[in-house]
């Protein structure tokens, strides 16, 4: 059973699940200090271990900055998904990307399946503005087959982009969300490497 909680401890358990539930990953310990003001980042882990000790959260070992609630350990709710590099939400790269680590996502609260084949890239670029996709945000992409609207992870005459997939008359384009950048027309050929089904971005 778990032990009564203090008033700050109940704050922090409750800004862990909110920040869970609105990102999919878990706040690092400089973003609990500067959240509540702590003195240092040691503060911040001490009251994770109180929280740990009393039973009302689980740090799962092996995976950065996740914490699991026991209530829904069961379910198994935490899945690492590895980064590949950044991909161009501007104009086309061709750089082949490289993995970079791995985040934790929270796949209940982001609607994932855990057999989805999912992986996930860092934004460079600001074409997706209008949808909320900013340059330095991290999207999960799962491999799977694009629908008309779909933001998707494409390979286009060569080089990568993140772009939306729209399909008009048959024909299928890229479409950037800022005025400021063209649609993209495949001249030779258009491969969708992944959708896009979540948006993952670090706080301030």
């Amino acid at each position: 059973m778990a032990l009564e909680l203090t008033k700050r401890q109940k704050e922090i358990l409750e800004y862990l699940k909110n920040a869970q539930r609105k990102t999919g990953v878990t706040p690092s310990t400089r973003e609990l200090q500067h959240f509540f003001g702590f003195a240092s980042q040691t503060a911040a882990m001490s009251h994770l271990r109180a929280l740990e000790r009393k039973g009302v959260i689980q740090r799962l070992p092996g995976k950065a900055r996740a914490v699991a609630f026991p209530e829904e350990l069961d379910r198994e709710i935490i899945m690492d998904v590895p980064i590949y590099g950044r991909i161009a939400a501007g104009f086309g790269d061709s750089t082949t990307p490289e993995k970079e680590g791995c985040v934790s996502i929270d796949i209940r609260s982001l609607g994932v399946q855990r057999t989805a084949k999912t992986f996930a890239v860092k934004v460079r670029g600001e074409s997706m503005i209008k949808a909320h996709i900013c340059d330095g945000d991290v999207v999960v992409m799962e491999f799977r087959e694009a629908r008309d609207g779909d933001i998707v992870a494409a390979l286009i005459d060569g080089e990568t982009t993140l772009k939306r997939y729209m399909v008009k008359n048959r024909m299928p384009y890229l479409h950037a969300e800022n005025d400021n950048y063209p649609d993209l027309i495949p001249a030779q050929e258009l491969i969708i490497q992944g959708v896009m089904v979540a948006l993952l971005r670090k706080s301030a």
